[in-house]
C-alpha cells in the first residue's frame, strides 16, 4: 500500500469520492447530497449496489461487511461506515 493510499482521509475527501462513484447512476437532475437516500432517491437496485461497493473497496482498500449494508440508507450514512472502515484499517 503506498503512503497515499495508507493515508486516512477525511470525511469531506470520502464524500467527494462517494459522490464521484454515484453520480454516474443519478438521473432526473437529481442533486446529490449527504441527505440523498440510496435506493428510494437515486432507485438504485441491488446490481448496482454490489458494483457500487466493489468500487469503493478498490478505490479505499477495504472490505466492506454485507452486515451493515441494512444500516446504509443515505449518502451520509454510507460515508460514516466508510470512514470508520477506513480507520479500522
Amino acid at each position: 500500500m503506498d503512503g497515499f493510499a495508507a493515508r486516512m482521509k477525511s470525511y469531506d475527501e470520502i464524500l467527494n469520492e462517494v459522490y464521484a462513484i454515484l453520480t454516474p447512476y443519478v438521473h432526473n437532475d437529481l442533486t446529490l447530497d449527504e441527505g440523498t437516500e440510496l435506493v428510494a432517491d437515486i432507485g438504485l437496485d441491488s446490481l448496482q449496489v454490489m458494483q457500487i461497493l466493489l468500487e469503493v473497496e478498490d478505490r479505499f482498500d477495504i472490505s466492506i461487511p454485507l452486515n451493515i449494508i441494512p444500516d446504509i440508507r443515505t449518502v451520509k450514512d454510507f460515508v460514516l461506515q466508510l470512514e470508520h472502515l477506513t480507520r479500522q484499517s
